[in-house]
């Protein structure tokens, strides 16, 4: 069941049948260098990790992390969503995609669908980021999207100071 698609990727929420694609994303290096490491090591983690993340997110906000397919094929390239973080009082846009999908647009196809989602949809006035200091290629994405860079933030159960940006 797809929440929206745009001309490659379909969105859709994350079931516990995805778990291995999640115990591939989450391991990768540069999950665990620019957002965090999640300590998901096997499939029960993986399965763990979505039930009280990502779908119970789902069941209390109506929103959160989702699966990134490429149409074409159904491949799993990634995720991308809205999430409402402990200490945001916005929802955050997030992402993350296996490096072998890097520098092919999908991060930006997939973030700008979900903003317009967020925006028209569900209803929200504003979506915010945060990003390591260090991570500019999240912050080009980002940017490549209409969010703007509004300054240094602490949130120390994110790694301390992160970049933030905002839109709306």
């Amino acid at each position: 069941m797809s929440l929206f698609e745009t001309d490659r990727l379909t969105i859709r929420p994350l079931s516990l049948q995805d778990a291995p694609f999640i115990l591939e994303l989450l391991n990768e290096p540069s999950f665990i260098q620019n957002i965090a490491d999640k300590g998901v090591r096997d499939l029960d983690g993986a399965r763990n990790y979505l039930a009280t993340g990502p779908m119970a997110s789902y069941e209390r906000f109506g929103f959160g992390l989702w699966l990134v397919e490429r149409r074409l094929d159904g491949e799993p390239l990634g995720i991308c969503g809205l999430i409402q973080r402990e200490g945001l009082q916005d929802p955050d846009i997030g992402f993350a995609f296996l490096e072998r999908h890097w520098s092919k647009g999908y991060a930006v196809e997939a973030a700008k669908a979900t903003l317009e989602y967020g925006f028209e949809k569900l209803g929200m006035k504003r979506i915010v980021a945060i990003t390591a200091l260090h991570n500019q290629a999240s912050g080009k994405v980002l940017e490549r999207i209409g969010l703007r860079f509004e300054g240094l933030i602490s949130l120390p159960q994110y790694g301390g100071q992160n970049k933030l940006y905002g839109l709306g």
